[in-house]
């Protein structure tokens, strides 16, 4: 296979690939699991799950706006507003990360404002639970602002409400560096006869359909983990087709978008129903778990533990917190290249301090370690290029006996010792690892607004000039006119000549740091060839003409 031939093997697969995950975006939805579909669009005055209908979650009518106190608490790389009516979390700012490229106001992720509902409820219902459709626990907290202080590694709060002899904390513990923040209940029951609290976790947002273009989707919607499915995405449009109810052991809910995530960690000892439900009228969907029921002897006190992780999708950490958590950083079916390569990536990017020079790096590495079957390649292009008056001279013989053709070209290449595909593989190896590094922009959160230099300051953000693009399809076209002509039908030869031109506009839409990888790929395959060519003309392979 000749390199021209090369490159609309590459042109194909990689459109293929684009349409393929254009449509799996759009179609290629899991098949929900239907819960009980008699009040699947119930609503009520609140946000609360019934606890006396076991597959049955209820949303909220949201013309209630009553509010309580608004905490803050902030850590090192958090800072939390929550709603002393109910202790929700009502918006997460991730201190770490610019909203905007060079901005100075941090990312918000949970927020509850008119244009946007993203909040992370969480409560106590069952036979003595203080969340009911009646209202929501009212919780006393000692200050409005709470802060840790330099040296300190863990802020911890309590929000406490007291009822009936028994006192209900929802204790909110941040760490230093850290996304995941603990929600526990504590429980302390000094009434005279035992109680029963069933506690639930829930992530509400407003319906909004995943966002991006063809080159570049993203989604926007809902995921779970259960003792049977490591990891699945719930869309809102799957919520609105039939609420997922699936009874599981440990397990988290979350919801997804580019970069980022929110999740609720039910304690992972305990038997958790998961499931979703959306408003329709107010454009709302959640995605929740309930716990099993808890019972507490009077003169006791107990503590139901949960997480709730609301930051960016940062592998090492969230791992940490909840297994198949960090499948969320979602790779694709090419996870298994992506992963490593990733981690190369950011072993490179701690040496040279720049994400830019450790794509190069890594672009050095993967050729090569493909150099030798890039050698292979043209060594099987010159050898072909020698027999093409061989094969002339069959076609003339045979014309259209097209089975005695293929039988008499099969036996000249064993006889000549060519693999008429020998060219081939290379491209199938290539195409993996750039849809592994693709999906790598995409999902890594350490190269969102990573700089290169000069004009380039986001690398996972496309050219705003343009010039990387261009020198990209200028290398293409350079490698197409370094290679010796094939003989090709006039149609081919067209197609061929407007390769180039074609990638070249592909990838005007495309990561900067993708175009980057692929243009110094490019250049080192063209520093390739002209070494291999040399050591063929030396063995008189080869011939330019």
């Amino acid at each position: 296979m000749d390199s021209r031939r090369s490159l609309l093997v590459m042109a194909l697969l990689f459109i293929s690939f684009l349409v393929y995950q254009q449509w799996n975006l759009d179609y290629n939805t899991p098949k929900p699991i239907i819960a009980e579909q008699a009040s699947a669009n119930a609503s009520t005055l609140n946000d609360v799950p019934n606890s006396n209908t076991a597959n049955q979650a209820i949303i909220a009518d949201d013309s209630n706006t009553e509010k309580g106190r608004i905490i803050t608490l902030e850590s090192d790389v958090l800072r939390l507003q929550i709603d002393a009516l109910g202790g929700d979390i009502i918006r997460s700012e991730l201190l770490k990360y610019d909203a905007e490229l060079d901005s100075n106001s941090p990312f918000v992720l949970l927020q509850n404002t008119a244009e946007k509902i993203y909040v992370a409820q969480s409560g106590l219902i069952g036979k003595d639970g203080i969340d009911s459709k009646s209202g929501r626990a009212n919780y006393q907290v000692a200050n409005d602002n709470f802060k840790l202080a330099e040296g300190q590694n863990e802020l911890k709060v309590p929000f406490v409400f007291e009822k009936d002899g028994i006192t209900y904390s929802k204790i909110f513990i941040l760490k230093r560096g850290k996304y995941d923040v603990a929600v526990d209940f504590e429980i302390n029951n000094q009434s005279d006869k035992a109680i029963e609290v069933v506690p639930y976790a829930q992530l509400k947002h407003t319906i909004v359909e995943s966002s991006g273009s063809m080159t570049m989707p993203t989604y926007t919607g809902g995921a779970y983990s259960s003792s049977e499915t490591n990891y699945k995405k719930y869309s809102f449009d799957d919520m609105e087709k039939a609420n997922l109810s699936i009874d599981t052991k440990a397990g988290w809910i979350a919801i997804l978008q580019h970069y980022f995530v929110s999740a609720w960690v039910p304690n992972q000892d305990a038997n958790n129903q998961l499931y979703t439900l959306t408003n329709k009228a107010n454009n709302v969907g959640l995605i929740g778990y309930r716990g099993q029921t808890t019972i507490i002897p009077a003169g006791t006190t107990n503590t139901i533990p949960n997480k709730l992780w609301t930051g960016p999708k940062e592998q090492n950490q969230m791992g940490e917190v909840a297994n198949h958590l960090d499948l969320t950083i979602d790779y694709g079916w090419a996870w298994f290249i992506a992963k490593p390569l990733f981690k190369l990536l950011t072993f490179i990017q701690s040496i040279v301090s720049n994400w830019g020079l450790a794509i190069i790096g890594v672009t050095l590495i993967v050729k090569g370690l493909l150099y030798p079957l890039t050698k292979a390649q043209y060594t099987s292009m010159a050898k072909m290029r020698m027999l093409q008056p061989k094969m002339q001279e069959m076609r003339e013989r045979f014309g259209d006996d097209r089975q005695r053709m293929s039988q008499e070209m099969m036996k000249l290449y064993k006889e000549e010792k060519v693999n008429p595909l020998g060219g081939c593989l290379p491209i199938l190896l290539q195409m993996p690892i750039f849809i592994a590094l693709y999906w790598t922009f995409m999902e890594a959160v350490e190269l969102r607004h990573a700089p290169f230099f000069g004009w380039i300051q986001d690398l996972s953000a496309q050219d705003p000039y343009y010039i990387l693009p261009i020198l990209m399809g200028a290398s293409m076209f350079l490698l197409q006119k370094m290679s010796p002509t094939p003989v090709a039908d006039p149609t081919q030869q067209k197609v061929m000549t407007f390769m180039p031109l074609i990638f070249m506009v592909f990838f005007l839409f495309f990561p900067a740091g993708l175009v980057l990888y692929w243009l110094v790929s490019n250049l080192i395959t063209i520093a390739q060839q002209q070494l291999i060519y040399r050591g063929l003309e030396k063995k008189g392979l080869h011939s330019r003409k």
